[in-house]
């Protein structure tokens, strides 16, 4: 084994296949597949599954990648200390859904980065297509919500995943709203005060299904729905048009304006928020400091963060 057939490794799971991660690396195709053969030989396992649609992680491959990222970021960490080298180009990416929050907490981490390179990603994506970024290690980690009405089903998707669901804090259910919205001045707002205004929702694709919705209170009757993809156009519609939207009402003004403003909902309803990962996979530094700045922001809102048993 060698470090560079581990920086292989990854860069092929990074890439999603063999013939893009061969181009980014400089090389033939047929001489990092042979990279990758001689270090399944060597360890007597299949790192990977082959088939005519492509290739996968193994479950043993899923392993391989926790044990390679691991061994790559101690040495990375020892030829800093003992080299002065500079640090390794740092890759990471989150799938996330909707929340002012995530984006916040990736700003704050991002903007204390002391390496001279680094690429990072952060998906705003469907329910679904998160579960599926995690499955499939195009994320490290994964940013969302259950509650009574969703949680088993998507117990049972995150197990057939192979995923685990880390809970982070129970969120009581606010409605965003404009701050000129004729409800702005409430302390409170119930359903019926928001019958007449368009609730303002995000689309969930081909996978569309009330257990799948970003929005808690999905089967309620509408007589207004707007489904849009991304947060940006949410905010702008939710000033132009007198919109709302249910969320947990976690807002940051230097990074989302005076313009949008959260109101408690009142509903016996709850939002459990939290983070699905690969529990066979190591988290890398940067994941794991992700983590951290999550916690410190939703702490320094004034909400609990959940204990893991």
């Amino acid at each position: 084994m060698t470090l560079q057939q581990l920086r292989y490794i990854i860069t092929i799971v990074n890439c999603g296949s063999i013939s893009e991660a061969a181009k980014q690396l400089y090389i033939t195709q047929p001489s990092l597949s042979n990279a990758v053969k001689e270090l399944e030989l060597e360890y007597g396992v299949s790192i990977f599954n082959r088939t005519s649609k492509g290739i996968t992680l193994s479950s043993d491959g899923s392993e391989f990648l926790s044990y390679a990222r691991q061994i790559l970021e101690q040495t990375d960490l020892m030829e800093q200390h003992y080299l002065n080298k500079k640090p390794l180009k740092r890759i990471c990416s989150i799938s996330t859904q909707h929340y002012a929050f995530a984006v916040n907490a990736f700003v704050n981490l991002v903007s204390r980065q002391e390496n001279d390179e680094y690429e990072f990603t952060l998906r705003e994506a469907r329910t679904h297509e998160i579960i599926e970024d995690v499955k499939n290690f195009r994320s490290e980690l994964g940013i969302l919500y259950m509650n009574d009405f969703n949680e088993n089903v998507l117990s049972k998707l995150f197990k057939e995943s192979g995923l685990i669901f880390h809970p982070l804090f129970v969120a009581s259910p606010h409605v965003f709203i404009s701050s000129s919205h004729p409800l702005s001045s409430k302390e409170f707002v119930t359903m019926s005060d928001l019958e007449e205004f368009p609730f303002l929702a995000f689309e969930q694709g081909e996978k569309n299904s009330f257990y799948f919705s970003e929005e808690i209170l999905s089967t309620v009757p509408r007589k207004k729905i707007i489904y849009v993809s991304d947060r940006a156009t949410l905010f702008n519609l939710l000033i132009g048009l007198n919109g709302y939207t249910i969320c947990s009402g976690i807002l940051n003004s230097n990074l989302n304006g005076d313009n949008i403003i959260a109101i408690p909902l009142h509903t016996k309803e709850y939002m459990r928020i939290g983070w699905i990962a690969n529990p066979r996979v190591h988290l890398s530094i940067f994941a794991e400091n992700y983590l951290e700045e999550l916690k410190n922001l939703i702490s320094s809102d004034g909400l609990l963060l959940c204990s893991e048993e």
